[in-house]
């Protein structure tokens, strides 16, 4: 499962966070992170999808 989820952080990062952890905090610092950039999101999904 570990798997889909990154390669739905690479696709899209904010998805991969919100089947991580929901819509708390890490998801809309991931969103605020996409929008100024597309790799600082994809890079911060993957580590809090790594992390748990």
């Amino acid at each position: 499962m570990d798997l889909l989820r990154i390669l739905l952080a690479i696709l899209l990062p904010p998805l991969g966070v919100f089947l991580q952890v929901g819509l708390g905090g890490q998801f809309w610092i991931n969103i605020l992170l996409t929008l100024l950039g597309y790799i600082p999101g994809i890079v911060h999904a993957v580590w809090i999808i790594a992390r748990r």
